[in-house]
């Protein structure tokens, strides 16, 4: 399996980065907070036009005939930018109304005309395909029509009128919206009676977000490593320096592979599929964390300061950790799973 991207992947990557600079920086997220939305209409609008929401879908309904590796590496450079929106949940989203058989509702979903926010069930909360009942936490509702649950036992798409009035809270992290919202009885609109493909398509989604992270705070260490003059020389001929970048390399690269590989065994509905999401996410997740948190210690007392970026990485991946699973429920899940062969 030659898990090195393409020309063309290459190229789509490439493209995104250059949108979500100009269109989504860190810059334009510090800008936003405060406001209601993380992403202003416009900044969307010109995701949309590009394909970014559209990416994985059929032409038919207004896709790029991608595959799940092109929404990987998509999904990479929106994590490795921290860049704000409901990209997750309205994508996935596209992906089930698709095959819930609303290809009206999945062209509107591509041509950015419908936002879908994200809900994670509380403890307690019951999800069926009929109705949602109880406490659920709601992420970037802002200008939303609808909201996604995604587990490994539901899919379902819920009108977001239905659900009652959103309590907001301050959020971890500066580019995601969150609050709470006690639903009674909300009607499903769409739901899917085999939500795994979907769901292993979520995890290597997310993973893609976690190892775009690491990648970036990689980069921002080796980048001030080269440039930092400490007695006329960089500070990355010291040991301390050289070795943790080395570090952060070994782990960015280790968890790209995994994602990599990941997103072309659910490609390709392998038997090993989830194995190999679940184990992309643990990955993921540890590169991110630890990275982030040594790319501050690389940068020294200016890594502490909340005009640098380093902090927005941490609270992204921490963010990420919870987010349609746990590294807990990651872990408990591979023990249960026979190891590929």
């Amino acid at each position: 399996m030659d898990l090195l991207p393409t020309a063309e992947q290459t190229e789509i990557a490439n493209a995104a980065t250059e949108l979500l600079s100009k269109e989504l920086s860190t810059a334009q997220l510090r800008a936003r907070i405060g406001e209601a939305d993380a992403v202003s209409p416009a900044a969307w609008q010109a995701c949309a036009g590009m394909g970014l929401l559209a990416l994985g879908l059929p032409s038919s309904v207004g896709g790029a005939d991608c595959g799940l590796p092109e929404e990987t590496l998509l999904f990479r450079e929106i994590g490795r930018h921290v860049a704000p929106g409901p990209f997750l949940a309205t994508v996935l989203a596209g992906h089930l109304a698709l095959a819930a058989g609303d290809e009206a509702l999945a062209g509107r979903l591509a041509a950015g005309s419908v936002r879908v926010a994200h809900l994670e069930p509380t403890p307690g909360a019951s999800v069926t395909a009929a109705t949602l009942e109880g406490r659920f936490q709601v992420r970037d509702w802002a200008g939303a029509e609808y909201a996604l649950v995604l587990g490994p036992q539901v899919a379902v798409l819920v009108e977001l009128s239905a659900l009652g009035p959103i309590t907001a809270y301050p959020s971890i992290d500066p580019g995601v919206r969150v609050g709470e919202v006690d639903v009674a009885g909300a009607p499903v609109a769409l739901a899917l009676a085999d939500p795994s493909e979907l769901y292993l398509r979520g995890l290597v989604l997310v993973s893609a977000q976690l190892v775009g992270i690491a990648l970036a705070a990689r980069d921002l260490s080796v980048e001030h490593a080269k440039n930092r003059q400490q007695f006329g020389k960089p500070i990355g001929v010291n040991q301390a320096i050289k070795h943790k970048c080395a570090e952060m390399a070994v782990a960015a690269e280790r968890a790209h592979s995994q994602l990599l590989f990941a997103a072309a065994t659910c490609a390709e509905g392998r038997a090993d599929s989830e194995f190999q999401a679940r184990a992309a996410k643990v990955i993921a997740f540890d590169a991110a964390r630890k990275n982030a948190a040594a790319t501050i210690q690389v940068h020294g007392g200016m890594g502490w300061t909340s005009e640098f970026d380093a902090h927005l990485l941490v609270e992204r991946a921490e963010f990420l950790e919870n987010t349609l699973s746990s590294r807990s429920d990651n872990l408990a899940a591979l023990i249960g799973l026979d190891a590929p062969q």
